[in-house]
């Protein structure tokens, strides 16, 4: 039977509720289901899977972008053996979170255990990164936790190099090895900028962070533009366009631009059971908007990350937290366009 965009989305159809292979997809999406280091809510290693559902619910014309699905989007079954390297680092994790000031042999082998699987992580993901991007295909990753991402970003700064990353958080995730976490989900910009070559780093609703990660900000301003949450919201209130906004933050990346996108850069009501939520942040269409309007630019959406989307932790495939379903539409909706910005911006 011929695929019609405009039904209900088939049981045996892939994310969004398409029809096409891996091979006929110019878009690949790779779920990490991984959250070993969260040391607050929990859940989000079972965003991937929950967004998978709920994006089976989307219409597919989008009045902006038009019918880019045609182009073909696929995602990627998760890795069950990311899921057993998840289950183990999170266990050895609860370990050290719950005795970190002592110093036994058991916390020091579990944290050891973290992280020799965080690395392992890593190399899978920039390695299905890589071969992806080998192949032609655009790459976008859904995690996860944001640590989840790290692989990739390398994957990508190694073919493209001038390349900047827009990442927008609540959070700066500047710490360096957070509780002892080599790869903690609060280290990964710390990570990126230590660890590789990106020389551009502009992040946008930053509303959470220590004073460390705030010298750490001014102490590399040559590479890291922030635009913190409650300059932005005073902009704002005294009368300055979001536009206005946008143009400055956009004039600050280069040509080609990778979006790092924790769900917590948004207010917490869209995703309130992320993993820590924290009161301000952009709104829904603030964020679309910016995204728009760096295309709009002349710039290049050539990637992207989205993280941090939480079922709540009773999630378990049908019988999922009602409550946190309206987490994983709005995780849907916002892939779906990512997806479409990402291909139209080709």
């Amino acid at each position: 039977m011929p695929f019609d965009p405009n039904a209900a989305a088939s049981n045996d159809s892939g994310v969004f509720g398409l029809p096409f292979t891996k091979e006929e997809s110019a878009l690949v999406l790779l779920p990490v289901p991984w959250e070993a280091t969260t040391s607050y809510g929990g859940g989000t290693a079972n965003g991937p899977r929950a967004i998978e559902k709920a994006s089976k619910q989307i219409d597919l014309f989008d009045l902006e972008l038009g019918n880019f699905f045609n182009a073909g989007i696929y995602m990627l079954p998760e890795s069950e053996e990311v899921r057993k390297w998840n289950d183990m680092a999170k266990e050895a994790a609860s370990l050290v979170i719950e005795l970190h000031d002592e110093a036994l042999p058991d916390v020091i082998n579990a944290l050891a255990t973290v992280n020799i699987l965080s690395q392992q992580l890593n190399n899978y993901v920039y390695q299905q990164t890589n071969t992806l991007l080998h192949e032609g295909k655009l790459v976008g990753l859904l995690g996860g936790d944001h640590s989840s991402p790290f692989g990739a970003i390398r994957a990508f700064l190694e073919r493209y190099p001038a390349m900047g990353i827009l990442h927008i958080d609540a959070h700066a995730d500047l710490r360096d090895a957070y509780e002892g976490f080599n790869y903690s989900h609060a280290s990964i910009m710390h990570n990126v900028i230590t660890r590789t070559s990106l020389n551009t780093l502009v992040q946008v609703g930053i509303r959470d962070f220590c004073e460390t990660e705030f010298d750490f900000i001014n102490a590399h301003a040559d590479r890291i533009k922030t635009f913190y949450d409650i300059h932005l919201a005073n902009a704002k209130l005294n009368g300055k366009h979001w536009s206005q906004l946008c143009d400055d933050i956009i004039s600050h990346l280069p040509q080609e631009v990778y979006i790092s996108f924790d769900i917590d850069g948004l207010d917490p009501r869209y995703c309130p059971h992320t993993g820590t939520p924290v009161p301000g942040g952009l709104d829904f269409h603030d964020v679309l908007f910016l995204f728009k309007k760096v295309i709009e630019s002349g710039r290049k959406i050539i990637g992207f990350d989205l993280n941090e989307v939480s079922p709540g932790e009773t999630y378990a495939g049908e019988a999922e937290d009602t409550a946190a379903e309206w987490d994983a539409n709005v995780g849907a909706r916002l892939l779906y366009k990512l997806c479409g910005l990402t291909l139209i911006s080709r």
